[in-house]
This record gives structure tokens, C-alpha cells and sequence, in this order.
């Protein structure tokens, strides 16, 4: 006896089941589908609940059980609207609504028991579907929530052909079908129809994404090594890509130190940039006495710069405030202030594309001492005594008795490369006097490390020094056309003070890890066991299908999502309008509509075998014997047909009512489980056979 594989088991009794038991569970795994990827939006005890709802909704379909009453539906309902409540302090708003949404299609599902409870069911799974969409715009939720839309369309066709036993295959080919017939005007509507502002505010926290803070301690940035995800794409004029050690993006700058954490400066936030002055179009500048002196060419670049959790662009080092080199973005106010960082009046919370030009080389701060420098030497109290002792110990050293800024910072620099210092993403939890430990005992860390504990020596020998967080380096090579920077690329490091040049950038983490800042490559993350296998088996395998899902997302960002009016106005002109507008668009888009509903009425008109099956075949069987006296009634079964045959020819109409029967068997003769008649259609024998046995007949009556 040849065993069954579960496959084919589960298979079988699924093809098994009564036909309202599996469209019904079809259904419900269609709705948990569309309901999964609201786990990282709205509190996992409401996926979680709608879930359990929908398994027992199922476990009463397998089970043929009554449905719960009204009474334990209205219950459940209260405590999901008073959990709601409860827990998202409101019933108004984004989140709460989704929330109850949620809840509610669920508890629905357990009055599904008539055709108009479906129709319910249908029009909230799709709402739900919509959901998605505005907490996130990908491309992996435009895929998930088009299996859901085509699962829901599969689940409205089977609820409108209510005779006999069609298979999933039969109603989900017709849906895909419909979809495609309206995918046309889909299109139409995605480029005509006039961009409005969002119909729904975002809140900025809610979708931020990138792994920059407006704080730092040490071990805060080892974490973000581990994502893997996509921080900004870049795409250089001219396609020239600089040098990995020169992609340097500035985001915060941090100069307060409480022993703990470093925080932004108190004053120089609320202090705008002083540009050079006559400093109005790009182009290098120098004058000596001002705040920033541009150097040698620029380099023009165009950012799609991924959601912030906060307002500062990381934009590359540096772009100043000249017409043509800043940054637009529509609706959002920014500045640039004197640490060279890109303020904006709220935080970015969707994604923004826009031109900027940056100067590679470049001198910022003032030239003389100013008594705002000496926030930049402040450090507290009772914090890294050890670290202290040895910046007294070298002033007392002659070589570094008087020595420049740039001395000392050279003589770290060494010391770092001569004791074996060790770049790594688990330095393990430093203490109360992290620095200490950095210095003299661990002699490890991850950049923020370096970084904060190089300023600190630097203040300690009387330097004005801050930290500097960002990215730096990008992927080696392109993908799409787009050079891309990694959320792994956060990077931070370290920018003193010295008399007659300003501040100047220094790398510590260059001295322990060159390929970290000269080649841009950030340390590799832990794999998991899939990544692991697949970079066993091939090295390269992973990295080319990382660049290819890189770059089909990189299109539907470009090509969707900043899908904007300019573009839809650059449509009209390529198309031949000159100066388009509003009323350009809506007349293009009637236009477009009104000929596409033209050319569906014609086709409509003239493919007249757009009809149920099961009437063009009474139509063609009403026909064939109206040839021979027979009237066919609306009620008139294929057996009682074949009984009035019988009764008209005699022994002459046997092969007619014979084909008759045979009819109905196909249509009529069910399991005992279903009496509904079946959807099968004669074939072409059959009727070869019925239009021979009519002419029989005709040709008997005319003898």
C-alpha cells in the first residue's frame, strides 16, 4: 500500500472539504494575512487577539459548530474598544483606529453566516488593506498587500457564483483577470489623477528610521552596526563618485559631556551660520576672518535621504548655505548653523529626494580664540581620573610642553597604533569611567569609543574638542546608478580647534581600522543561519541579491513613491502641453477616462458572450430543439426535456434524449454533500452529438 505524503493528505481533505467550510477558511487566512503586517505598528495583544478570533472563527467552520451569540460578540467588542482605549490613551487618531479596525473585522467574523455579513467582511478587508499603507510605502508591503487584494477579490468572485463547486483555481484566474482588465485605469488615475497634500498626518517618530541620536554613549552606536537597511542613496553629477574616505555626513554635533552621555551644545543651536561675506552662488571662497572657507572644485549630488528621527540632514561635508549648493525641500524650513549642521524646522518623517553641491575640502570656525570655544574643554568632575593624571603628565613632558594642537593630537593618534588598540561591534559594557577603561584597560571599542574618548584626552590638554555623528563610506560599488550608504555606515568622530585654521576633522578609528574610513566598509554584522549558508555556499551570492532587491526598491522609490505634480507636469510637456497646470491635468484625465468608458461600452456591445455559462447554454439548447417543436422552459431540466422528446418522436428521438440525460447527469448529479448542480460544461463532442440527433429528427418529420 503506497503511502500518502502530507502534502498530498492535506490536499486531499482540503479538496474534501464542503464547499461553504473552505470558502469560509479561504477567507480567514486571507484577512490574517492582511492583518500580520500591523505586528510593527500597532501593539502585538491586538494582532495577537485579532488572530486568536479569526483561528476560532475557523475552528467552528472545521467543526460545523454554531457561531457564538450576539450577546458574547457585543462582550468581546466592549473589552476590545475598552483595551483600545486603555491602551492608546484615545479612539481618535492613526493608531487607535487602525487598532480598532483591526479588532472589529475580526469580530465579525463571527456573525459570518450570511451573504450580506460577507459583504461586510469583504468591504473591511479592504479597508484594511489600505491601512498598511499609511504607516509604511514599500515595496515589500505593496507586494504582501497585492496577494491580500487578490485574495479578497477571489473570496467576492466565489460569494457572486453561488451554483455548484468551483475550485480556488477557477475564481482566483477570474479575479486576476478583473484586476488586470482595471489595471489600465489603475495606471491612469496613478499618473493624472492631481497630487494633494497627505490626507492623513504623519507623526515623525512613528516611521523614523536611521541610527543617528541627538545623544551618544559609549556602546549606543555598536548596535546600529547590525542594520543592514538602506540610510541614503546618492547619485554624483557626472557619475564620478569620490573616494570612500571622503564621504563624510555630517549630522550631529555633540559638545556637552556630563560623565555619562554627550549631548548638543546649549547656545550654538539657536545661533545661525555666519557665512563668508559675498558668498551668494557656488564657487570656492576664502577670506580669512570668517566662518567657513570653501576649497578647490565642488560636487554636485542628488540624496534620496530615507525618514529621520530627528532635524538634522546628514548632508555630505560640506555643503554650505549658497544658492544652488543648499538643500530644498518643499515645505520644510532649514538651516545651517555654525557646526556645520542642516537644521530643519520639524522632523523629516517621509522619505525626501533633492540636489545639493558640497565642497570636499573646506575650513570652518573661527581663526582666533573666542570665549565659546571654552564649552568645547569643559569636562565634569569626578569622571576618568586616570585619563586626567596622563594629560598632566604629558603638559610636563618638554616635547608636548607647548605644543600645537595638532602635536598632541598626532602623539594619540601614535599611542592608539602602538598599543594594539582593536576596533570590534562588542567592546562589552564600559563603567562609570568609560574613558579610563578605554585607555588603560580594554584598549577596544566601536567608534563612538574612539571618538569620545580621543575628545576627552584633547580636552584634558586644554584643546578644544567635540564629537562629530553621522555616516561615512558608502557600499564599493553601485547599485542601479545609485551609490548607497547603509544604515551600518553610522560613524562618529572627532574635530578639534587649532589657532589660524578652525576646527579640523581627525578619524581615531583610522588608526586601528583604515579600512573602516579609507574604504568606507563598516564592520560585517553577526550573520544568521540563512545569510551564513548562502555565504558558504557563495561569497558573492548574498551581496548581488542584496544590490538586486536594493535596486528594484530603489525604482519603486523613484518611480512611485516621488512620483510627484512636477513629474505629472513634466508628463504634460513630453506629451505636448505647454505650461501645464491643474486644469490640464483634469482635462487630460476626463479625456482619458471618458474614451476608456467609450471603449469599454463598444466592447461590451460587441462581445455578447459576456454572459453566465449556464444561460448561453440554455440559449444554444432552446435554439437546437426549437428546430423541432420543442419549447424549452426557464424551469425545464435536462430531464424533463428528454422525457418530452420521448414523448413527441418515440423510438426516433432515443439518441436525442439520450444526449439529454447525459446533460444531466453533468450538471445535476452531485455528492450527496452538495445539491447545488455543478459548473461543468458539455464539450464539443457532445454537441456534435445533440445538433447529428436534432437533424435526425428534422429530417424524419420533413420525410
Amino acid at each position: 500500500m503506497a503511502l500518502t505524503s502530507p502534502v498530498a493528505a492535506t490536499a486531499q481533505a482540503w479538496r474534501s472539504l464542503p464547499r461553504e467550510r473552505r470558502d469560509t477558511l479561504f477567507l480567514l487566512g486571507v484577512l490574517g494575512w492582511t492583518v500580520l503586517p500591523h505586528l510593527q505598528h500597532v501593539p502585538a495583544w491586538i494582532v495577537a487577539f485579532a488572530i486568536t478570533l479569526l483561528l476560532w472563527r475557523a475552528t467552528i467552520a472545521l467543526r460545523g459548530a454554531k457561531l457564538p451569540s450576539r450577546w458574547v460578540v457585543t462582550a468581546a467588542m466592549i473589552v476590545a474598544g475598552t483595551a483600545v482605549a486603555l491602551t492608546q490613551r484615545t479612539l481618535w487618531g492613526r493608531d487607535a483606529g487602525v487598532a480598532l479596525l483591526v479588532l472589529l473585522m475580526a469580530l465579525k467574523t463571527l456573525e459570518l453566516s450570511a451573504r450580506r455579513d460577507a459583504m461586510v467582511v469583504f468591504f473591511l478587508g479592504f479597508f484594511l488593506v489600505l491601512t498598511n499603507f499609511l504607516f509604511s510605502q514599500s515595496l515589500g508591503v505593496a507586494m504582501a498587500m497585492l496577494v491580500s487584494v487578490w485574495g479578497l477579490l477571489t473570496a467576492l468572485t466565489l460569494a457572486h457564483m453561488p451554483n455548484g463547486q468551483p475550485t480556488l483555481r477557477e475564481a482566483g484566474t477570474l479575479a486576476a483577470r478583473a484586476a488586470l482588465l482595471g489595471l489600465p485605469v489603475m495606471v491612469v488615475l496613478f499618473l493624472l489623477f492631481p497630487r494633494i497634500g497627505p490626507l492623513w498626518g504623519m507623526q515623525g517618530n512613528s516611521i523614523g528610521h536611521t541610527g543617528l541620536s541627538d545623544s551618544l554613549q559609549m556602546g549606543s552606536m555598536a548596535e546600529i552596526a547590525n542594520d543592514d537597511s538602506v540610510a541614503m542613496r546618492l547619485r554624483f553629477d557626472g557619475g564620478k563618485v569620490p573616494q570612500a574616505a571622503q564621504l563624510y555626513f555630517r549630522g550631529p554635533v555633540l559638545s556637552r559631556f556630563d560623565g555619562q552621555r554627550w549631548l548638543p551644545p546649549d547656545d550654538k543651536a539657536a545661533r545661525p551660520f555666519t557665512r563668508a561675506a559675498g558668498d551668494t552662488a557656488p564657487g570656492p571662497a576664502s577670506n580669512p576672518g570668517t566662518a567657513m572657507r570653501l576649497i578647490g572644485p565642488s560636487i554636485g549630488y542628488e540624496m534620496t535621504l530615507e525618514p529621520l528621527n530627528l532635524n538634522i540632514l546628514p548632508l555630505l561635508e560640506t555643503t554650505p548655505a549658497l544658492a544652488g549648493a543648499a538643500p530644498v525641500i518643499p515645505g520644510v524650513g532649514m538651516r545651517l548653523d555654525d557646526a556645520l549642521q542642516w537644521r530643519t524646522t520639524r522632523v523629516i518623517s517621509a522619505r525626501q529626494r533633492f540636489n545639493a553641491r558640497a565642497w570636499l575640502r573646506f575650513e570652518h570656525g573661527p581663526l582666533e580664540s573666542e570665549l565659546a570655544l571654552r564649552e568645547d574643554v569643559e569636562l565634569p568632575p569626578g569622571f576618568n581620573p586616570r585619563s586626567l593624571q596622563w594629560a598632566a603628565q604629558m603638559r610636563r613632558d618638554p616635547r608636548y610642553a607647548n605644543a600645537t594642537a595638532d602635536t598632541l593630537a598626532e602623539a594619540l593618534i601614535e599611542h592608539i597604533r602602538k598599543e594594539g588598540f582593536r576596533y570590534t561591534l562588542s567592546p562589552g559594557l564600559y563603567g562609570v569611567n568609560a574613558v579610563d577603561e578605554f585607555w588603560f584597560d580594554r584598549h577596544e571599542g566601536f567608534c563612538e569609543h574612539f571618538a569620545a574618548s580621543f575628545v576627552v584626552m584633547l580636552r584634558a590638554l586644554d584643546v578644544p574638542a567635540r564629537i562629530v555623528t553621522g555616516f561615512q563610506g558608502a557600499d564599493p560599488l553601485p547599485v542601479d546608478g545609485y551609490t548607497i550608504v547603509r544604515q551600518s555606515n553610522a560613524h562618529a568622530w572627532a574635530e578639534y580647534w587649532m589657532r589660524g585654521r578652525g576646527w579640523v576633522r581627525i578619524d581615531p578609528t583610522a588608526a586601528v581600522a583604515p579600512d573602516r574610513v579609507l574604504l568606507g566598509l563598516a564592520l560585517p554584522p553577526p550573520k544568521g543561519f540563512v545569510s551564513d549558508a548562502i555565504s558558504g555556499f557563495s561569497p558573492d551570492l548574498l551581496r548581488s541579491v542584496r544590490d538586486a532587491v536594493d535596486a528594484m526598491n530603489n525604482r519603486w522609490n523613484q518611480w512611485v513613491l516621488d512620483y510627484s505634480r512636477e513629474r505629472q507636469f513634466q508628463l504634460l510637456e513630453a506629451l505636448g502641453v505647454k505650461s501645464p497646470g491643474w486644469e490640464d491635468l483634469l482635462y487630460a484625465l476626463i479625456a482619458v477616462v471618458s474614451g476608456g468608458s467609450l471603449a469599454g461600452a463598444i466592447w461590451a456591445w460587441l462581445d455578447r458572450r459576456r454572459q453566465d455559462p449556464s444561460q448561453r447554454l440554455r440559449a444554444r439548447l432552446k435554439t437546437a430543439l426549437a428546430r423541432i417543436g420543442i419549447v424549452v422552459a426557464d424551469h425545464d431540466t435536462p430531464g424533463a426535456l428528454a422525457e418530452r422528446v420521448r414523448q413527441q418522436h418515440g423510438h426516433a428521438g432515443q439518441a436525442l434524449a439520450a444526449a439529454l440525460l447525459t446533460l444531466e447527469q453533468l450538471r445535476y448529479a452531485r455528492a450527496e454533500r452538495d445539491a447545488k448542480p455543478s459548473q461543468a460544461m458539455p464539450d464539443r463532442v457532445w454537441w456534435r452529438t445533440l445538433h447529428a440527433a436534432v437533424a435526425g429528427l428534422r429530417q424524419a418529420r420533413t420525410g
